[in-house]
C-alpha cells in the first residue's frame, strides 16, 4: 500500500459538487450510491443515463438534446452520442455576460490584460461580425497562429459561434511545422500575432506569417493582432489587415448557429515527429460535455474560482483550459515561459491573481525541486486549493516535493490522457485521497482498464491503458481520412472495438493508477517490458543529474537500455556517478532496468508542449531519419545523439 500524503476533509467532501452530483444522481434514478467509487461504478454499467444526468446537472445550454443519448452502442469507432441533438459550443462558453473577470492574461514581459464576461460577449461579437462579412460559413477552418492571449480566445469563440473549426499552432513552430499542420485543412482566415516574448527575448513573428500565407493558397484573409509593436509593418503580407482595422464596429448582434453534438470543433494535431502529424477533428458536443464533467466534477471548478493551466497555443491543454469559462470561472492566461523571473513568475502569479487551481507540468515542478526553491516558505498561497499536473509521469519526489515545500494543505491531481480525447482518460477526484506516486481515479463515464498482452484485464500488473467502452470525446473523424482507416489504425487496431490509448500503466492496490510511459518507448530488453518513467524517476533524484531521457537501442540480437544524463551545473559524469545510477536503478527497480550505457548530452530533445521523444532519439541512434522536426522545440538536440562512438562498441 503506498503512502496517503493528502485527504480531503469531511466538510470539503461535502460541499464538492461531485458530492452534490451523486445525490442528484440518487434522486433522479432512484439509486442510491454511497461514494464515489460507486458512482464510478455506476457511470460505466449505466453510461446513457451518467451522461444525460451530466448534461442536465452542467447545465448545457442547447436549442434540442433529443430522447436518444446513444445510437450504435456497440460500434466502437461508430457510436453517436446524442443524435438529435443541435447546441452551440460558444454559446455554452459566453452564458456569463456580467462584470465578473472572464479572462486574465498575464505576458512574461509583465502586461497585464483583464475582460469581464460583458467585454467578451461584446469582442467576440465584433469578431463574428467580421468573419461573416469575410465568407465565413459552417465547415470552414480559421486557424490562429497565436500567443496565449486574450484575442486568441476571441478568435476561437467567434468562429465556432459560426459553426467554423478553429485550429491553432503556438508561434514557436517553425514555419515547416505550421504548413505541415494547417496545409491540411486548408483555412480561409489566418490569425497571428505580430510576435511574443519567451525568456527575456522579444520574438518576431511576421516572416513567417508572411511565408504561411505565400504557401497556404486558401488563405483569403490574414489578421494580425499587435503583441510587440502597436502598429505592425504588414507589408510583407498577402492580403493583411490589422486586428482593430478587421474588427466591426457596428456589429450584427452574436448569432450562435445550432448543430449538431458532432459538428466539428477543433483540429488538433499529432506531435508529428514520426511522420506528417495526424489531423484530429474534435466534435463540439463531445469536448464540451468532457469538459464539463472533467472540470466541475473532478477539478471542482466554481464560479468564484481563478483557474490557470500553463500551456501554449498548440497543446490541448489551452483548449481545456478555456472550456473553464462553460463554468464561469476567471481564466488566467500567461504567455511566456514557465520559469520566467528564476522560476518565481507564475509563483507570484498565485499570490497576486488569488489562482485557486494551479495548472502545469510535471517538469515544471521537478525544476523547482531542483533549483531548491520553496513557495510555502516564500509566497502565502492561501487562495491555492489544487495542483494540476500532466504533460509525463509525475515522480514520486515530485509528490512530496509539492506536500514539503509548496502547501501541505492541497489536492495534487497527476492527470493523463492527451490530445486524442482533448481530455483526460484518468485524474483528480476532489473527495478521494492522493497516494505517493498515483494518480487518483479513472474518470467519470470512461470505462478505463489495463491489459496484459492476450488482452486480459489486471490489477497491479503493468499493461496497456485501454478504454472498453464509447465515450464522447472520441474524435469524430481524422481530416483527409475518409474510410477511417487512420483513425482505426491508430487506436484500435491492437485490440479490436477496444480504444488502446498507447500507454503503459498499472491500476493499483489502492485503485489508483500509474502511468509508467508510451507504450511505443517501452523498453525491451531480453523480452521483458519496462516503462521509461520508473527508471527516470531512479535517476532524477540525484542531485547531480538535471534531467534524462532513455532509449532501448538494438543490440547483439536483443535490446539494451541506454541512458542519456544532461549534468547539473557544475556536475560532470564520472565513473563514481554511473555507479550510484547503476545502483539507485538496480535497488528500486530490477536489474533489467539497470542502463547498459550511460553517456552525458547537454540537451534533450522536446516536442513544443514540452514532452521528451524518445522515439526521435532512437531513430537518431541507429541512423533512421527523424521527419517534421519542425515540431521540435529543439531540433538541433538531434545532433547530439547522431554516431556516437560510445554506442558502438560493448
Amino acid at each position: 500500500m503506498t503512502r496517503q500524503l493528502w485527504a480531503p476533509s469531511e466538510q470539503s467532501v461535502a460541499a464538492a459538487r461531485v458530492t452534490h452530483f451523486r445525490e442528484w444522481v440518487n434522486e433522479h434514478q432512484h439509486l442510491a450510491l454511497g461514494d464515489f467509487n460507486a458512482l464510478y461504478q455506476w457511470s460505466i454499467a449505466d453510461s446513457s443515463n451518467f451522461w444525460r444526468e451530466v448534461w442536465d446537472y452542467c447545465a448545457v445550454i442547447s436549442s434540442a438534446r433529443g430522447e436518444q443519448v446513444l445510437a450504435n452502442a456497440d460500434q466502437f469507432p461508430g457510436a453517436k452520442w446524442f443524435p438529435q441533438a443541435r447546441l452551440n459550443f460558444a454559446e455554452n462558453l459566453l452564458r456569463y455576460r456580467d462584470d465578473r473577470p472572464a479572462l486574465i492574461s498575464l505576458l512574461e514581459s509583465g502586461a497585464r490584460r483583464e475582460l469581464s464576461y460583458a467585454e467578451l460577449y461584446a469582442q467576440v461579437e465584433q469578431l463574428a461580425s467580421s468573419l461573416r462579412a469575410s465568407g465565413v460559413r459552417q465547415g470552414d477552418r480559421v486557424a490562429g497562429f497565436m500567443p496565449n492571449i486574450v484575442e486568441t480566445v476571441v478568435a476561437m469563440l467567434a468562429a465556432t459561434s459560426i459553426g467554423a473549426i478553429w485550429s491553432s499552432c503556438s508561434p514557436d513552430f517553425g514555419l515547416s511545422g505550421v504548413l505541415d499542420r494547417f496545409g491540411q485543412i486548408a483555412p480561409r482566415v489566418l490569425l497571428g500575432g505580430d510576435g511574443y516574448f519567451y525568456n527575456g527575448k522579444a520574438c518576431d513573428s511576421l516572416e513567417r506569417l508572411a511565408n504561411i500565407a505565400q504557401q497556404i493558397d486558401s488563405i483569403e484573409c490574414v489578421v494580425v493582432v499587435p503583441v510587440l509593436s502597436a502598429a505592425p509593418d504588414l507589408g510583407t503580407i498577402r492580403d493583411a489587415i490589422c486586428y482593430a482595422d478587421y474588427l466591426d464596429p457596428a456589429p450584427a448582434p452574436l448569432v450562435f448557429e445550432q448543430l449538431p453534438f458532432d459538428h466539428p470543433l477543433y483540429v488538433m494535431y499529432s506531435s508529428g515527429t514520426t511522420g506528417v502529424p495526424k489531423c484530429i477533428v474534435h466534435g463540439a458536443g463531445g469536448t464540451l460535455l468532457q469538459h464539463l464533467k472533467e472540470h466541475q466534477l473532478l477539478v471542482d471548478l466554481r464560479r468564484e474560482d481563478v483557474f490557470f493551466y500553463f500551456s501554449t497555443c498548440g497543446w490541448m491543454m489551452w483548449n481545456w483550459l478555456v472550456s473553464g469559462l462553460a463554468s464561469g470561472a476567471t481564466v488566467l492566461l500567461y504567455d511566456g515561459s514557465p520559469f520566467a523571473a528564476e522560476g518565481q513568475f507564475l509563483l507570484d502569479a498565485i499570490d497576486s491573481e488569488k489562482i485557486s487551481i494551479f495548472g502545469t507540468s510535471a517538469k515544471y515542478l521537478a525544476a523547482l525541486e531542483k533549483a531548491e526553491l520553496k513557495p510555502a516558505q516564500s509566497h502565502d498561497l492561501s487562495s491555492l486549493r489544487t495542483i494540476l499536473s500532466t504533460g509525463s509521469p509525475l515522480s514520486h519526489e515530485s509528490f512530496e516535493f509539492v506536500y514539503r515545500d509548496f502547501k501541505s494543505d492541497v489536492c495534487l491531481s497527476s492527470i493523463s490522457g492527451g490530445t486524442d480525447i482533448v481530455s483526460c482518460f484518468v485524474g483528480g477526484c476532489p473527495v478521494l485521497p492522493v497516494h505517493l506516486g498515483e494518480i487518483q481515479a479513472p474518470g467519470l463515464g470512461m470505462a478505463v482498464e489495463i491489459w496484459d498482452e492476450q488482452g486480459r484485464s489486471v490489477r497491479e500488473q503493468k499493461g496497456e491503458l485501454v478504454c472498453t467502452a464509447p465515450f464522447p470525446c472520441a474524435p469524430v473523424m481524422f481530416w483527409n481520412d475518409p474510410e477511417g482507416d487512420k483513425y482505426r489504425s491508430a487506436y484500435f487496431e491492437r485490440f479490436p472495438g477496444i480504444w488502446a490509448q498507447g500507454d503503459y500503466g498499472e491500476i493499483t492496490v489502492s485503485g489508483g493508477l500509474v502511468i509508467h510511459g508510451r507504450s511505443d518507448a517501452v523498453l525491451n530488453p531480453g523480452g521483458v517490458r519496462i516503462g521509461t518513467a520508473e527508471i527516470y524517476r531512479q535517476v532524477e533524484r540525484l542531485r547531480e543529474i538535471q534531467e534524462s531521457i532513455v532509449i532501448g537501442q538494438q543490440w547483439r540480437d536483443d535490446v539494451r537500455v541506454v541512458l542519456f544524463v544532461v549534468m547539473a551545473v557544475g556536475q560532470a559524469l564520472d565513473e563514481a556517478l554511473e555507479a550510484r545510477i547503476r545502483q539507485s536503478v538496480r535497488e528500486h527497480t530490477t536489474p533489467r532496468h539497470v542502463p547498459a550505457k550511460i553517456i552525458a548530452v547537454t540537451d534533450i530533445p522536446r516536442t513544443i508542449s514540452g514532452k521528451i521523444v524518445e522515439l526521435a532519439v532512437r531513430n537518431v541512434v541507429h541512423g533512421l531519419p527523424v521527419n517534421n522536426t519542425d515540431a521540435l522545440a529543439n531540433p538541433e538536440a538531434l545532433a547530439l545523439y547522431r554516431d556516437l562512438p560510445g554506442l558502438q562498441q560493448d
